[in-house]
């Protein structure tokens, strides 16, 4: 498989545990970096913040796609390095096929955090609130949102989709923005340009990051 192989350092500790998504056991077909050339090397997505990750495995082991391995300080027993943070656009053509399975996975196991998302997410700006960034939501739906939230926090998942049955998937709403977020091939304009969940990434840097708003609007 052939990429171009474009990195940037970052601290192994930002993830702890990240997604196979693929794994070329003699490294990437006419690399940039004869370095890695000929060597295994692997592409994963992390499960805290969906971070794109180049990782090389220890000498001896064999990843296996959807393999969930731990890339933190501590000792790792399948990871030798983190190469640092990929772009989308170097993904693998594996890698991209199994990015949108791999992001549906580690939404659901961490509903609560993404639900968390919907109880207490706040405004942008005046005319912009953070949950009309998730695909499928405008003016109408967010205003239910944060009324009904109001009455009572929401507990799941399906609890958002029984009290407000016009977002029939509010997980799959999630991950249409994860892709939308780290897919750097389409221009960032609009809604588009903000990140909510994942690392911005260096080229979009001067693009505003909603996580710290403290406009919150209730």
């Amino acid at each position: 498989m052939e990429t171009k192989n474009k990195k940037q350092k970052i601290p192994a500790a930002t993830e702890e545990h990240a997604v196979i998504l693929d794994y070329l056991s003699l490294g990437y077909v006419n690399s940039d970096m004869s370095k890695f050339k000929g060597k295994a090397i692997a592409q994963a997505i992390g499960t805290d913040y969906f971070t794109l990750l180049e990782l090389v495995p220890k000498r001896g082991v064999d990843l296996e796609i959807q393999d969930t391995v731990y890339i933190g300080k501590g000792k790792r027993d399948k990871i030798y390095k983190v190469l640092g943070k990929l772009d989308y656009e170097n993904l693998t053509a594996t890698s991209r096929i199994e990015l949108e399975y791999s992001i549906r996975e580690i939404v659901k196991n961490n509903e609560e955090k993404f639900v968390e998302f919907f109880n207490t997410s706040g405004a942008i700006s005046t005319r912009l609130h953070k949950l009309e960034l998730i695909p499928g939501i405008g003016k109408k739906y967010m205003w239910e949102i944060v009324e009904a939230r109001k009455e009572k926090p929401f507990e799941s998942f399906e609890d958002i989709t029984k009290r407000i049955p016009s977002l029939n998937n509010p997980a799959e709403m999630i991950v249409n923005r994860v892709k939308q977020e780290l897919d750097t091939t389409t221009a960032k304009k609009g809604k588009k340009k903000y990140y909510l969940f994942t690392p911005i990434p260096k080229a979009q840097k001067k693009h505003r990051n909603p996580r710290n708003s403290r406009n919150q609007r209730k």
